[in-house]
């Protein structure tokens, strides 16, 4: 009895080992089946206009005597704050910055040859939502040279566009990416014989949002990359 129970013990091994000697291979064939893959990436762009707008209005006065040069501050912030508000803009959205005042006699440089001892640079801070509006103000700007007034136009007067609207268009963009990603990769499964598998692993691009170019800073072009991997199957 004890020999044939070694006989049917030796047996039962030398049956399974036949039987994993057959599944071996097909086992390492579908093992090799999950390392074939693709990495693609699907882009979605957008043009949206922008949703806010902050203008710095600057302008400078100057004079030789302090009370002269307050008194042309506040009577040009006054024709100021009147053109924004005759155009369509909320005080709530103006505001005023301290000026920022230089005394050349006060400077180690420069000598005398200046004309004028004072330097006021004030700003005038427009935060609004009504891009069109603020659009049309700085297109109309040039009324105020007949009120004495000439605004500055170097990098502290550049106006800053913004859109804010992003969450409203995250989910449409993302999808419209991973179908581009998809049909690239369902494209390179066909020419490689293969059929497109489950996702092994898929991450979102950072959305961008920049000026579509510098001569349209309100319009904007928002962009997404998202990157998938699939699996390939024969």
């Amino acid at each position: 009895m004890e020999n044939k129970g070694k006989l049917y013990l030796g047996l039962t091994i030398m049956v399974g080992l036949i039987f994993l000697g057959l599944m071996l291979p097909r086992t390492a064939r579908e093992f090799r089946s999950f390392e074939r893959t693709v990495s693609v990436k699907g882009l979605c762009e957008r043009e949206v206009p922008a949703d806010k707008v902050i203008w710095p209005v600057v302008y400078k006065v100057v004079g030789n005597d302090l009370n002269s040069v307050y008194r042309a501050i506040e009577s040009k912030k006054e024709i100021i704050f009147n053109f924004l508000k005759k155009g369509g803009i909320e005080e709530k959205d103006i505001s005023v910055s301290v000026p920022s005042l230089s005394d050349k006699d006060a400077q180690e440089y420069g000598g005398n040859t200046r004309l004028y001892r004072y330097v006021a640079t004030c700003t005038i801070t427009v935060c609004s939502a009504e891009v069109d509006k603020v659009l049309a103000l700085m297109a109309a700007q040039s009324q105020l040279l007949s009120k004495d007034i000439i605004l500055e136009n170097g990098w502290e007067a550049t106006p800053q566009f913004l859109f804010e609207g992003l969450n409203e268009i995250k989910p449409e963009m993302i999808e419209v990416a991973t179908k581009n990603a998809r049909q690239v990769a369902e494209k390179f499964a066909k020419d490689s014989g293969s059929s497109l598998g489950k996702i092994r692993t898929a991450s979102q691009g950072t959305f961008s949002i920049e000026a579509r170019d510098s001569n349209t800073p309100q319009t904007k072009k928002v962009r997404v990359v998202t990157s998938v991997t699939y699996y390939l199957k024969r």
